[in-house]
């Protein structure tokens, strides 16, 4: 069973912030081999779902558009797709102190400009409050909040804190949280629990050899 199907549990989104989950939408990225988990526009409706980037009539809304104009949704999903991956290698070059390419920041910009167009601020009951307007007749409005946290952590204190999972097919980005900074996985549960069984067969192995060398 793969990640994407396991994609509902909650565990499952171990980013720690919005673009790093979104980002983490395929499976072993660092493999020879990695799966989009978002294959099609539906699939972008229902992981912005899951994600919490959409309320369920939002993404019922949208599926009704979608299915009313569905060239027009093929290339919101193919935009989408295209903005994951520049995502991931922004945070990814991060990890790796070098500089990302210009490509993937204007493709990052491009989106955050759309984002911002569609942003007001309104007054509320108690203090104010951000809004997205014209959020209805936008098939890639999920895309907007994504945007804004990529630009938000990509100028925060916190994307010192920026990791990649020290399993090299898997390579998903967190932000490490931790009191002393020592995070190595994404999630202890999946690849933690791997690594651990991994040293265990190696240390086996080894005093194996030992014992019959002596």
């Amino acid at each position: 069973m793969t990640r994407k199907e396991n994609a509902e549990n909650v565990e499952k989104f171990v980013g720690g912030e919005l673009c790093l989950d979104f980002a983490n939408a395929v499976d072993w990225p660092g493999s020879t081999n990695p799966v989009e988990w978002i294959s099609t526009y539906e699939d972008l409706v229902s992981w912005s779902t899951r994600a919490g980037v959409l309320e369920q009539p939002q993404a019922q809304l949208l599926r009704t558009k979608a299915a009313g104009n569905p060239a027009e949704a093929e290339v919101t999903f193919k935009n989408a797709v295209s903005f994951r991956r520049a995502v991931y290698r922004i945070f990814s070059a991060v990890v790796d102190k070098e500089k990302p390419s210009s490509i993937d920041m204007k493709t990052l910009n491009v989106e955050l400009k759309e984002a911002r167009s569609h942003m007001r601020i309104s007054a509320a009951e108690k203090g104010f409050r951000l809004e997205w307007v014209d959020s209805e007749n936008s098939l890639g409005r999920m895309l907007w909040p994504i945007a804004v946290s990529a630009a938000e952590l990509l100028i925060s204190e916190n994307l010192k804190r920026v990791r990649k999972c020290a399993t090299k097919e898997c390579s998903w980005l967190f932000l490490d949280r931790s009191r002393n900074r020592s995070r190595r996985w994404c999630n202890m549960q999946d690849c933690g629990n791997k690594a651990k069984a991994r040293r265990h067969y190696r240390r086996k192995v080894a005093q194996k050899s030992l014992r019959k060398a002596l």
